[in-house]
């Protein structure tokens, strides 16, 4: 009984809410990509048990992406029937309003889908596991376009598949192909025809979704493949620069596992990636055209769990092993450890409203954490009992709602100050 009067809180305050996010773009971690979202006044502590649950949806497919929310509708993917991926739309009280095929899912290592939906102006832009670029119809589910940019451009896979979220342009659709023919490519977002592709820097895609930012003017995607960190003028598809990321591996343990969007801010370029290698910090020219190391950290070398920046520091998950690691700031200035904290282990990290939301990949244990360079600041934390397999999948927030997925299931918790 006490779950379903939450749940009517729920469907009640949602219907009478306007989404902050509804107006823009609903992509991988965030507006911005950086993990930080607007929230709204939200809790900072929560009960012995955690926040209330609101809602679980179950069947959402298995996948290891990250819901979101837009127009007030829930759009997660997952696989389902027979390795396929599907992206289906909830409404705001769980009711599913339509479903969608995509294209193949991943089946090797690891399966299960990876591309979070990119959605803007009602459309919707996802990349299936085995390299099918969609753009799909918001309110009905239908496909406006397909390309096989994987086939079609002649792309390499790495170890583990795909897991690169659609990246927007103005005009265009940013993919990470790989291969001899081209590396990126931008797609019309119109009709999904080509309108660039780059030369090719050669080699496999790596995990990591692209990033865009602006740097005197000009529009950069910063793009990663099994090699190399990548500067591209988004207008036309130039690479403007190029850093060799591999010196920096020490061993070939995960060699070429480049897996988290890097973070930007006022011309430097944060770059972490796994398996005790250093975490660097690039600073990019003011032209745009070339970059330089200025510090790196030998502590915050995250594994797929993501970053965020808040109050000048850095905060995330290190890589000890596969299974393990530790949570640790460094100082975006000049690379200092601030402190390194063990906390079951390692996993995913997102920023609202002045709180860290952690995602502990091994038990689903969640925590929220007070930022601060003298330790680490726990005011909350309950466990992600739903759901089977590994808790891969980033939590999102949305307007006072904590989206935590795992596997099949998706809970959405209320962490709205009252």
């Amino acid at each position: 009984m006490q779950l379903f009067k939450y749940q009517l809180i729920a469907f009640f305050f949602i219907l009478n809410v306007h989404f902050a996010e509804s107006q823009v773009s609903a992509q991988w971690r965030g507006p911005q990509r950086d993990g930080k979202y607007q929230g709204g006044a939200l809790l900072k502590t929560w009960p012995e048990n955690g926040p209330p649950l609101l809602l679980t949806i179950r069947g959402v497919g298995n996948g290891y992406s990250q819901p979101v929310i837009y127009d007030e509708k829930i759009y997660v993917t997952g696989v389902k029937n027979d390795a396929q991926d599907i992206l289906s739309a909830y409404d705001m009280a769980g009711k599913m309003l339509w479903e969608q095929v995509y294209g193949k899912a991943w089946e090797r290592s690891f399966p299960g889908t990876r591309s979070t939906p990119t959605i803007e102006k009602g459309r919707i832009y996802l990349v299936a596991g085995m390299g099918i670029v969609s753009c799909i119809d918001a309110a009905s589910g239908n496909i406006i376009w397909q390309n096989d940019a994987h086939s079609n451009y002649k792309g390499e896979f790495h170890r583990w598949g795909i897991a690169e979220s659609a990246l927007l342009t103005e005009t265009a659709v940013i993919y990470t192909v790989g291969g001899d023919e081209t590396t990126v490519i931008a797609l019309n977002k119109a009709d999904g025809s080509l309108l660039w592709k780059t030369k090719s820097l050669g080699g496999p895609r790596a995990y990591a979704s692209p990033l865009l930012i602006n740097r005197s003017g000009i529009n950069i995607i910063i793009a990663q493949t099994a090699k190399d960190l990548i500067g591209i003028d988004a207008g036309n598809g130039e690479v403007l620069w190029c850093f060799d990321m591999v010196y920096l591996h020490g061993g070939d343990r995960g060699s070429g596992a480049h897996n988290n969007t890097p973070l930007y801010k006022n011309g430097e370029i944060f770059v972490t990636n796994g398996y005790n290698r250093p975490a660097v910090m690039f600073s990019l020219s003011e032209d745009g055209r070339s970059i330089t190391v200025k510090w790196k950290n030998d502590v915050l070398d995250v594994h797929h769990g993501g970053v965020v920046e808040t109050g000048g520091n850095i905060y995330g998950a290190n890589w000890i092993d596969n299974s393990r690691g530790n949570w640790t700031s460094v100082r975006w200035e000049d690379g200092h450890t601030n402190w390194e904290t063990e906390w079951h282990t390692k996993g995913s990290i997102v920023f609202a409203d002045g709180m860290l939301y952690l995602y502990e990949e091994r038990a689903g244990n969640i925590a929220l954490v007070k930022p601060g360079t003298q330790k680490f600041e726990i005011t909350g934390a309950f466990q992600m009992k739903d759901g089977e397999g590994a808790h891969w999948a980033h939590p999102s927030i949305y307007n006072g709602l904590l989206l935590i997925r795992h596997g099949n299931i998706l809970n959405i918790y209320d962490i709205k100050v009252r």
